[in-house]
């Protein structure tokens, strides 16, 4: 019965240390992983929207970046139409479905709403 106990601990010890390994590896490969929107807004949309969305940025001014704390644009726009423009970009704004994951372009919709005034 100790045998046992004492495999099962090795497994469990095994299997934690396999999961740390492969989180460190991913992570020091440059893949990014999701939790923060902030940090992927002020590093992948802040330099055209600003980091507080109004867009007034010299990069937004040049591509009419739109104004996220604007509460009628807010308003008319649904969350799945700003999950497609984030994903597959509009007008001058680039796609970002093969830098983000899904996930981290849902964690930006749920930021982006944070903006409106």
């Amino acid at each position: 019965m100790k045998k046992q106990i004492q495999l099962w601990l090795w497994l469990i010890v095994a299997v934690v240390v396999v999961l740390v390994f492969s989180y460190v590896s991913r992570a020091h490969e440059g893949i990014e992983v999701p939790g923060d929107a902030k940090t992927t807004f002020d590093d992948k949309c802040a330099s055209c929207h600003g980091k507080d969305g109004r867009g007034k940025t010299f990069k937004g001014k040049l591509s009419h970046a739109r104004d996220l704390t604007s509460g009628e644009w807010q308003n008319d726009v649904s969350d799945e139409r700003l999950f497609n423009s984030i994903s597959n970009g509009r007008n001058k704004m680039p796609a970002f479905k093969k830098k983000l994951s899904e996930t981290q372009i849902d964690e930006l919709v749920a930021y982006v709403r944070r903006f409106k005034r």
